[in-house]
C-alpha cells in the first residue's frame, strides 16, 4: 500500500474531513489545498462528500464529511501536527469534545500502524463504528484493513443503521443528494 517519491518509500495514510460551521464546501476545498501543499505528501484519492447528523448531540447543523487518501513521507506524528495546524488556520477552536467545527481533520490510519500515545491513537478511536468514516473510506479503499477490526468493507454492516447521505455539486451548482 505504499508509493514512492523519487525512489523513497512513502506511507499510505487516510484523513477524515468534517465541518458543520460556516461553509463546509469551502472548508473542504481549503483542507484539500492545504494537505496537497504539505511537504513530501500527495493526495491520491478523494471520496464524495456526505451529509450526516452530529453524533451524540442535538441542536447542531449537519456535518459534511469525506475521506482523503494520501501518500506521505511525513511521520505519523508530523502528519498529525500538520493537520492540526491546518485546522487552526481555518479557525478551529477546541471548546469541547462535541462542539461544532469549522474544520475537523482526523488521522484515521497510517499504513497498518498501531500507535497509542497521549497525543496520537492509530487507528483512530471509534472509526470502526462511524458510518460517516467507513462509507467514504470504503468508496476509495474498500479493501483497507483497520488493525484490530478487519477490512473496511466487512465493517459496513455494523453501521447500516446510521443515516449518511451522499452529496455532490450538480451542473447548476446546486447540491443533489443520493441516500446511502
Amino acid at each position: 500500500m505504499s508509493a514512492s517519491f523519487q525512489g523513497t518509500r512513502a506511507a499510505r495514510a487516510f484523513i477524515a474531513f468534517g465541518a458543520n460551521l460556516g461553509d463546509p464546501g469551502d472548508a473542504y476545498t481549503f483542507a484539500q489545498a492545504q494537505i496537497a501543499a504539505l511537504p513530501d505528501t500527495r493526495i491520491i484519492a478523494l471520496s464524495a462528500l456526505y451529509r450526516t447528523a452530529p453524533v451524540g448531540v442535538s441542536g447542531q447543523p449537519d456535518y459534511i464529511n469525506a475521506v482523503l487518501a494520501i501518500d506521505t513521507r511525513l511521520t505519523p506524528e508530523a502528519l498529525l501536527e500538520a493537520i492540526l495546524a491546518i485546522e487552526q488556520r481555518r479557525g478551529r477552536t477546541r471548546a469541547s469534545f462535541r462542539a461544532p467545527r469549522t474544520l475537523d481533520l482526523d488521522l484515521l490510519l497510517y499504513e497498518e500502524r498501531v500507535i497509542t500515545t497521549p497525543r496520537l491513537e492509530l487507528p483512530h478511536p471509534r472509526m470502526h463504528k462511524r458510518a460517516f468514516v467507513l462509507i467514504p473510506l470504503a468508496e476509495i479503499a474498500p479493501d483497507t484493513h483497520i488493525p484490530g477490526y478487519g477490512p473496511v468493507s466487512a465493517l459496513l454492516t455494523g453501521v447500516a443503521d446510521q443515516s449518511v447521505t451522499r452529496i455532490r455539486t450538480g451542473i447548476s451548482g446546486t447540491l443533489e443528494s443520493d441516500a446511502v
